[in-house]
């Protein structure tokens, strides 16, 4: 899901404007107590799986903060939490995840520089990597969203989940404009005259992608596609999670609401983990520390990035920095 997040904002619009998403784990916890018990304890015991807004200092210098975003265009998560539009206003420089997205062009150039990272250039597609069970499935979800398998079957699994892990909602605001908070955010830098940096191009966010088993990537594009309307329904519970600051529950939400993804094969999860979360921790954590150093700075990545062991806060204390949860 963290995948399909980070790949909304290459989705196109579609035709629905409807907001209807529900909260899927209080059905859970209506219908399966013990397994939301289990989804609970399990995200409770996340370190730092609590809190998007930390506070980040040294002595002798400025406080930077740090915010864990949803790359949405949802007003709810647009507002976010108190104190950080003071902080961002405050601000020396601000740091987000990829400045390419402040230029189209740049990005575009930047994805069509490293094609074998977004299409197969090998004579392989997704049509003759699927079982025909899946292809049947997928090309009537792709034709409910006015997409042909044959027109993008060269494109990596991953690429084209992007486009139809869109709820409804989301469509409509982008079709009206929008901009998800992480752009929102830059762009308010620059219109104030600060600094905007980068942590990660978006060729390293993409290469992160290409180092997950292909399969595992096809079969999330599958259950996403069997989603359907349902998918409202998951962004609507990650959105709610996300609000209440409860970051360390989402991994453990999606396993037991998308429970076909990997169907109980845990190691799945553990390699995504590994190379699109806890690889990107260490390379972000790595390149914020001299910005951070100066003091100062409001930093905004995806709210994944901050819980964990090797999630930003604690590698943020690693480096010597006290990080306190502000929200």
């Amino acid at each position: 899901m963290s995948l399909l997040m980070i790949l909304l904002m290459y989705a196109p619009a579609r035709s629905e404007t409807a907001c209807h998403g529900k909260n899927l784990l209080e059905g859970l916890q209506r219908d399966d107590p013990r397994a939301h018990a289990a989804v609970m304890a399990e995200g409770r015991d996340v370190v730092n799986g609590q809190g998007l807004f930390w506070k980040v200092e040294r002595e002798g210098i400025a406080p930077s903060y740090l915010l864990g975003t949803m790359h949405v265009t949802d007003p709810r998560v647009l507002k976010m939490p108190p104190g950080a539009a003071e902080a961002h206003a405050a601000a020396r420089v601000i740091v987000i995840e990829s400045d390419e997205i402040l230029d189209e062009r740049r990005a575009a150039a930047a994805i069509l520089a490293r094609p074998e990272l977004t299409m197969f250039t090998d004579g392989r597609s997704i049509e003759n990597l699927l079982p025909p069970e899946d292809l049947v499935v997928l090309k009537e979800g792709l034709e409910e969203r006015g997409l042909v398998l044959s027109a993008v079957s060269r494109m990596k699994p991953w690429m084209l989940a992007g486009f139809v892990a869109t709820s409804a909602c989301e469509s409509a605001r982008k079709a009206d404009g929008a901009i998800f908070l992480d752009k929102k955010i830059a762009l308010d830098g620059v219109a104030s005259g600060k600094p905007v940096k980068g942590l990660e191009t978006l060729q390293e966010q993409l290469a992160a992608m290409a180092e997950m088993p292909i399969d595992f990537h096809l079969q999330a594009l599958v259950e996403t596609v069997r989603l359907g309307d349902r998918m409202d329904d998951v962004v609507e519970t990650m959105t709610e999670l996300y609000l209440a600051g409860e970051t360390g529950l989402t991994i453990p939400a999606l396993k037991a609401l998308t429970p076909t993804l990997t169907e109980g094969d845990e190691s799945a999860y553990a390699a995504f983990e590994s190379a699109v979360i806890s690889a990107r921790n260490h390379r972000m954590a790595e390149r914020a520390a001299p910005i951070l150093a100066e003091g100062g700075a409001f930093v905004a990545v995806g709210a994944l990035h901050l819980p964990g062991e090797d999630g930003l806060v604690e590698l943020l204390r690693e480096q010597g920095f006290t990080v306190s949860r502000s929200r």
